[in-house]
């Protein structure tokens, strides 16, 4: 059988599709034809006619109920890019262990709910997921414990979920490194980019998610590191 690309995007279930990344996403992949649901805490910047849901992606209730009720208006879902996340940098003795506890609740075990929640409508449709990990998956920091755990374990998860489903729903795990957001926004002075720092645009790490989302059955992208053509720490 001849394979079809590119494969619909259909309805697409987005973390953090409010801001930074996965507004990007939700943007990107309303230009190429998909119709985007985006669930973040505050929905009120996302554009009129796009469905949403309010729902803190740390609470694996409020996820579950986001993901059912988009799933019900919309007659299924098709994929899920879970780019919602957050960071708390500092050294270990001096970030509130609340603080670093909720990296790890918000960045890995908010992925694996969503993914979890979507996962029966995915098998209907031999649909697709979509994990948001990062550079530091790959390579440790200091003052990063707490994202850099959270992102190794979106990587381990997602390459066992991979290995777990094949056959009945396509993974790939996407590595970006540093892009232009709001996701600096909250740190120490020290801890934000500088004027030279060499970061993405998100929309440009989006379009390689449409392209992982539009492989067709039985094509499979699994990783997709994305950076900046001088990225200094790469490879």
């Amino acid at each position: 059988m001849q394979s079809s690309y590119p494969r619909p995007l259909g309805r697409v279930v987005i973390t953090g599709g409010a801001s930074g990344l996965g507004e990007a996403v939700a943007r990107a992949v309303a230009a190429a034809g998909g119709t985007p649901a985006v669930i973040d805490r505050d929905v009120s910047a996302v554009p009129a006619g796009t469905l949403s849901r309010r729902a803190d992606v740390s609470d694996r209730q409020q996820v579950e109920q986001a993901v059912a009720e988009i799933a019900e208006e919309l007659g299924g879902i098709d994929a899920v890019v879970t780019a919602a996340g957050i960071d708390r940098c500092g050294r270990l003795e001096d970030v509130a262990a609340d603080e670093w506890e909720r990296v790890i609740s918000v960045n890995l075990l908010g992925t694996v709910s969503a993914v979890r929640a979507a996962l029966p409508h995915l098998e209907q449709v031999h649909g697709r997921v979509i994990t948001v990990a990062s550079s530091l998956a790959l390579r440790a920091l200091s003052d990063a414990t707490a994202y850099c755990a959270s992102k190794f374990g979106v990587l381990g998860f997602s390459r066992a979920l991979a290995a777990e489903s094949r056959g009945r729903i396509g993974v790939t795990t996407l590595i970006p490194a540093g892009m232009r957001t709001r996701f600096f926004d909250d740190r120490d002075e020290q801890y934000k980019p500088g004027p030279d720092a060499k970061l993405n645009d998100p929309s440009d790490v989006a379009r390689t998610v449409v392209f992982a989302l539009q492989q067709p059955e039985g094509c499979e992208v699994r990783e997709l590191v994305v950076c900046p053509e001088e990225e200094p720490s790469w490879p």
